[in-house]
């Protein structure tokens, strides 16, 4: 096993989350975040399809769940899959690991403040508003971690309740769209849609980086993330079929924001302000808990030198890890400005499912003692998340290789100089 770096950074953060406050954030992560953003270009890939493409997103996201929660258990430290991949595999598949996370998850960041401020103003405040929502939110993320999961749990019931709305409507009422055909369904199309939407799903994994902030974890984190993750298949779901049946493929395809287009059926414009208002809480939700994962991923690279050592430093007061945080939010405020919501998905998918894909490795080489699920579950699960990168549009998959070798160099090179020096 890996040891941590010592001396100041090895100053540990408090464990304070219950199981009510992980399945919380778990869910702040995943509700509204594909429903609200990835549903279009899923439609438009897949056409009717998308149903599919939904059920093998989940299938994989299961798979992935089981592997990360049983290795939570075993490895209860902040960092996720960079951990596990360092103790079960070795330094260079959990920097990989970690890495991949880390870019995955800032650009999903860029793009949740985008979903935000565009349905709260829209026009050219939008990305203004976005940039004055991450650095609020980093904000709150520095004052604690319970403060973080109190204001999951309000803004999880604000976007529920939105989508309650959305389904109602969308099962009883159905617009000019709903007739007309949409996209070819393909075998490519469906797997495709299905890597769109595992953007939506990859929320659970945040259970997993707070391990370290956890009650009783090697409980908690299990329990936490395969709760979440079934409320998160549940509702998307039932948003799925209503808004297909409201819209039809080719009408869910073309709406910008198709949850709103659901509620235009009705010719009534107060849905219209509760789908507005879900989607806005939904992106900031997931915004705020995304910044405290990624947060607490950097820690722990830093923690081990693979990233600078001083975004190791624990707030002594609050104890988070203050300057990871207060990086990552100027990182991501720099990208709302120069990348757009559709391009930040397939980014966002290509980075995490490689995440997922050093999870399974890793779950797959535990100790019997250690397994809590079929070993099967692993293979299947890396076996998708190649799939499904493979399958996303090439510019994803372009930028994504890119930037992982802007990451191996950056590693390379400090070892290069550890070892001369």
């Amino acid at each position: 096993m890996t040891n941590q770096a010592e001396g100041p950074a090895e100053a540990h953060l408090s464990r304070r989350l219950t199981l009510g406050d992980a399945v919380i954030i778990g869910l702040g992560s995943m509700i509204g975040a594909g429903i609200f953003a990835s549903f279009a270009p899923a439609a438009g890939a897949a056409g009717a399809g998308i149903l599919v493409g939904l059920l093998v997103a989940g299938c994989v996201a299961f798979c992935n769940a089981t592997s990360s929660a049983q290795l939570a258990a075993q490895y209860p430290t902040s960092g996720g899959t960079y951990v596990y991949g360092r103790e079960r595999l070795g330094p260079w598949p959990g920097f990989f690991a970690g890495w991949s996370f880390v870019i995955g998850k800032t650009a999903s960041s860029a793009a949740m403040a985008i979903t935000f401020a565009t349905y709260a103003v829209g026009g050219p405040w939008a990305k203004p508003v976005a940039i004055l929502a991450v650095i609020a939110l980093t904000i709150v993320n520095t004052l604690g971690i319970t403060r973080t999961a109190m204001l999951t749990r309000v803004l999880v019931a604000i976007s529920l309740f939105a989508l309650t709305v959305a389904v109602i409507i969308g099962f009883t009422h159905t617009s000019a769209s709903a007739s007309q055909p949409g996209t070819t369904v393909t075998l490519y199309g469906t797997l495709q849609s299905a890597g769109f939407l595992f953007f939506a799903f990859a929320g659970y994994a945040r259970v997993a980086t707070l391990g370290e902030e956890v009650v009783n974890p090697r409980r908690t984190i299990p329990r936490a993330i395969t709760t979440a993750l079934t409320i998160t298949l549940i509702v998307y779901a039932l948003v799925a079929i209503s808004a297909l049946h409201a819209l039809g493929p080719a009408g869910l395809a073309s709406a910008p924001a198709p949850l709103r287009a659901v509620a235009d059926s009705t010719g009534v414009a107060w849905p219209g302000v509760v789908i507005r208002i879900g989607a806005a809480t939904a992106a900031l939700g997931a915004l705020l808990a995304m910044i405290a994962g990624i947060g607490r991923t950097t820690l722990a690279m830093a923690r081990n030198r693979d990233l600078p050592v001083w975004l190791s430093a624990v707030h002594p007061r609050f104890k988070v890890p203050h300057r990871a945080e207060l990086a990552l939010g100027l990182i991501v405020c720099i990208l709302i400005a120069v990348t757009d919501l559709r391009s930040a998905i397939g980014f966002s998918s290509f980075g995490v499912l490689l995440y997922y894909f050093v999870a399974n490795a890793s779950a797959w080489t535990q100790e019997r003692r250690d397994r809590r699920y079929p070993r099967f579950l692993a293979v299947a699960g890396a076996i998708g998340c190649v799939v499904l990168v493979a399958t996303l549009p090439w510019t994803s998959i372009v930028a994504g290789i890119a930037v992982l070798i802007v990451g191996v160099a950056y590693r390379a090179a400090r070892l290069w100089f550890a070892a001369r020096g």
